[in-house]
């Protein structure tokens, strides 16, 4: 650690070394967060049948909790980079446990949606402020913080269908109520991180003086094309995983006749190649330059994506695992890439870029359940194998790190 100088005089520390407790911490919350929002689409085989509900309905449920998210998140993060609130997490973990109680007793469609929603908005306020944590606890191995970040939250994604297959599914919709104990063990770790980044958080620069962020030299109108090229990638990922997230199972149960506890056990092989794959990303980015990470894990896993739908049982396990493997290395790289083209910002980056995925989620699993309902599983398959091409818009990124090397000379 070393002191700094606030704008009233008064020292306040900023972090240089990487902090792993503190990162640990926030990824097992983002692990327990993850884990209770990831119920959701695992319990609609169960949800389907108790409420008769079609693929369009399913797609709504999606629909409204990740689009809550995605419109709060950006939202949050934005009002917190200038009103630092490191409290709020405890809140929106709250958020969640709400959700989980009321999802457990939900006597109608309207309440599930109801349940969906404070699901949703407990990850609205709790991405952008851990986000915000990671990066203040990376000691400048900003790839590796977010790494570490999100597989917390790409391990609890995995996990949830497991538990529901083994836990859930046998014992009924009222047993969601036990998972509201995961999100009170999370109130209680996320009040000592919170009190970590209230200590922790720098000042904020004065004005004209220069932030602790790289300099890239970039033309604002070059920064506004980088973003718009990132939340087109995001778009491609997040819009092929919703139909892996949300309808997976469906498809392995409509196409290959296996039981809803084997389709679940092979989502959850399926998510826990993201959770594998999450952590690679990061720390390559450092190494090596994210701009090669965004292109190898978008663009590819198209020839991947291509094969899935006209592979056997065998070989969807083996393509499901190597495709979420390779996609889910790009986040990371994409956040950092984004909070380093608009520095002094992470917040209200990474509110719009976890907002935008769970946007697309929402509207992915939406529209594709009214597709699915139109056609078929298999069809909407076929259609989202060509999304991984949208990748070629990395070409026209810039390269951070060589314009940081010229900025610094």
């Amino acid at each position: 650690m070393r002191e700094i100088v606030s704008e009233v005089g008064a020292p306040e520390r900023t972090v240089q070394q990487t902090t792993f407790a503190i990162l640990a911490a926030i990824s097992f919350c983002h692990f327990l967060n993850d884990m209770a929002q990831s119920l959701i689409p695992a319990l609609y085989p169960l949800l389907k049948d108790n409420f008769h509900l079609d693929f369009g309905q399913i797609g709504l449920i999606t629909l409204t909790y990740q689009l809550l998210a995605s419109v709060l998140q950006p939202v949050v993060g934005f009002y917190t980079d200038r009103r630092p609130m490191p409290y709020s997490l405890v809140a929106g973990m709250g958020f969640t446990l709400v959700g989980l109680l009321i999802l457990s007793i939900a006597p109608t469609f309207a309440v599930l949606l109801i349940a969906a929603g404070f699901v949703g908005m407990g990850s609205a306020v709790f991405h952008p402020e851990s986000s915000r944590v990671a990066r203040l606890a990376s000691g400048g191995q900003h790839g590796l913080a977010q790494s570490l970040f999100q597989v917390g939250g790409n391990a609890g994604s995995a996990l949830g269908p497991l538990l529901a297959a083994f836990i859930v599914l046998p014992r009924g919709q009222g047993s969601v109520a036990w998972f509201s104990l995961a999100a009170l063990l999370g109130m209680v770790v996320l009040t000592n991180v919170g009190a970590w980044s209230k200590k922790n958080r720098p000042a904020k620069p004065k004005a004209g003086a220069a932030r602790p962020d790289h300099h890239h030299s970039l033309s604002r109108g070059k920064v506004a094309l980088s973003v718009l090229i990132l939340l087109a990638l995001i778009f491609s990922k997040y819009f092929y995983l919703a139909s892996l997230g949300s309808y997976y199972t469906f498809y392995l149960i409509n196409k290959f006749h296996v039981s809803v506890q084997s389709a679940q056990i092979n989502l959850f092989l399926f998510l826990g190649a993201v959770a594998a794959g999450t952590i690679i990303g990061g720390p390559i980015g450092d190494r090596f330059g994210r701009k090669y990470v965004i292109w190898c894990s978008i663009l590819g896993v198209l020839p991947f994506t291509l094969v899935l739908p006209y592979s056997n049982l065998f070989w969807t396990r083996i393509l499901s695992v190597v495709i979420g493997l390779i996609l889910a290395s790009a986040f990371s790289a994409i956040l950092v890439y984004a909070q380093e083209l608009l520095p002094g910002n992470v917040g209200m980056i990474s509110g719009l870029f976890f907002g935008f995925a769970f946007g697309m989620g929402g509207i992915g699993a939406a529209l594709l359940g009214q597709l699915a309902d139109r056609t078929s599983i298999d069809f909407v398959y076929r259609v989202c194998a060509y999304l991984p091409a949208i990748g070629l818009l990395t070409a026209f990124l810039p390269n951070l790190e060589t314009r940081k090397q010229a900025a610094a000379k």
